[in-house]
C-alpha cells in the first residue's frame, strides 16, 4: 500500500502535540498515577511510530532527514509487543526531552512543501 508521506508528517505532529497536550502540568509521579493519561500518550506514540513506519514504506530516503526515525518506530513495537515491559519513565524522558524538538522538525519539513 502506498502512503502519503506529507499526511503521515502531519499525522505525526498531530500525536506529538497530543502527546505534550496530555503530559502539560504533569511530572513523572503524577504521570504514573493517571492511568487514562499513560494509556492516552502510549496510544499516541503508536500512532507515532506507525505514521513514520508509514514514511518509511513510502519514502526510504526521508530517513537522512530524520536521523531518529529507527527510534520511534522501535518504541512503536515495544509499546505494542512489548506492553508488559515498558517504562514510564523511559516514556516520560522521551516525551520531555525528544518530542518538543521533533515537532520543530516536523513543522518545519510541512513548511517546505
Amino acid at each position: 500500500m502506498l502512503y502519503d508521506v506529507k499526511q503521515s508528517v502531519m499525522d505525526a505532529l498531530d500525536a506529538s502535540r497530543t502527546i505534550l497536550e496530555y503530559t502539560t502540568g504533569h511530572t513523572l509521579e503524577t504521570y504514573r498515577q493517571n492511568s487514562r493519561d499513560i494509556a492516552a500518550v502510549e496510544r499516541k506514540f503508536e500512532i507515532l511510530g506507525e505514521a513514520f513506519k508509514r514514511i518509511d514504506a513510502a519514502d526510504p530516503s526521508f530517513r537522512a532527514h530524520f536521523s531518529e526515525m529507527g527510534k520511534i518506530i522501535g518504541m512503536r513495537n515495544r509499546l505494542i509487543h512489548g506492553y508488559d515491559v515498558v517504562s514510564d519513565e523511559t516514556v516520560w524522558a522521551t516525551v520531555q526531552e525528544k518530542i518538543p524538538a521533533l515537532m520543530e522538525k516536523l513543522a518545519e519539513w510541512l513548511d517546505e512543501q
